[in-house]
């Protein structure tokens, strides 16, 4: 009769769960068609892009539409004009050098401006500087404590620049393959943490987390080869870096409600379309090693 009772209860509690359930079929608001912009601009010698599209719906997956048609140019501080052409109209605006010329300059501030469809929009960013890398070790580890898997750990040596609040981005590349899941996305202040770091790394080398934040889950093997990249970045810019990061891991049991990544394209006309995406401006030092015997060593830790 116990066994009845709890039996009964159970099945009546699985009913009235069921009987709660309503199936909803969500119609979201299609919002408006803004412009979305993508410029990554360096120091580095060759061609240099910005991407523009069009927003999407919320869940549309295809590849946005490109944004065409548009008059592109960047101008610096010094005086200097550089356009960019859509030559292939697939919104792709490319800028060529001449010879020997580069577009990015550490030190100078360059200023974006786009004309679209009878909008106009803005923006800024100056080139700070970026430290060299030293070098590059690998250590033989397990994949992890209990895994019989062993690999190689990546580890990349640089200082921080002193006396001076600097923001950084690092992006690795294993096999010129760049690493680029929502946890690779690596920034810091100073060679340290953002936030509990209050200078106490300014000047000194990069700590160990952010030394070794270049590494794949599956570790490096034998002959990899592993190039790493510091940038330099601004305030905005940093600051655009974590809170996208922030969005893309943002699931599970205590995800909070999405935001949109804030954006330094400001249309001229304060009533006119709103604009997405960011223009950033950078310095960048690269290394590369290979996972061989020099590069290898014996650590403890």
């Amino acid at each position: 009769m116990q066994r009845y009772f709890v039996l009964l209860f159970f099945l009546t509690g699985v009913l009235g769960l069921n009987s709660c359930t309503t199936v909803i079929d969500a119609k979201l608001n299609t919002g408006p068609v803004q412009l979305s912009v993508e410029g990554i601009l360096t120091d580095q010698p060759g061609s240099q892009t910005i991407i523009l599209t069009q927003t999407a719906p919320y869940f549309d997956s295809s590849t946005p539409p490109a944004a065409t048609s548009a008059t592109v140019t960047v101008t610096d501080d010094a005086g200097k004009t550089y356009r960019f052409l859509d030559a292939r109209n697939t919104g792709y605006y490319i800028w060529q050098p001449t010879g020997k010329d580069t577009l990015g300059h550490i030190g100078r501030t360059y200023q974006l401006t786009i004309a679209y469809q009878g909008e106009t929009y803005n923006a800024s960013s100056k080139i700070s500087p970026v430290p060299p890398i030293d070098s590059i070790i690998f250590v033989k580890r397990k994949r992890s404590p209990l895994s019989k898997i062993e690999g190689y750990r990546a580890e990349f040596y640089a200082n921080d620049i002193p006396k001076e609040t600097d923001y950084y981005r690092i992006r690795f590349f294993r096999n010129g393959e760049l690493q680029n899941k929502a946890n690779n996305i690596i920034t810091s202040q100073d060679g340290g943490f953002r936030g509990n770091n209050n200078g106490v790394t300014d000047g000194l080398t990069f700590i160990v987390p952010i030394r070794r934040s270049i590494n794949p889950d599956s570790l490096y093997a034998l002959n990899d080869n592993v190039t790493v990249e510091l940038h330099s970045l601004t305030l905005d810019a940093i600051n655009f870096w974590q809170q996208t990061r922030t969005q893309i891991t943002n699931g599970g049991l205590f995800a909070t409600p999405p935001t949109n990544v804030p954006t330094n394209i400001i249309n001229a006309d304060a009533n006119g379309r709103k604009a997405t995406g960011f223009f950033m401006t950078s310095a960048v030092r690269s290394r590369s090693a290979s996972v061989v015997q020099a590069n290898i060593r014996v650590r403890e830790d």
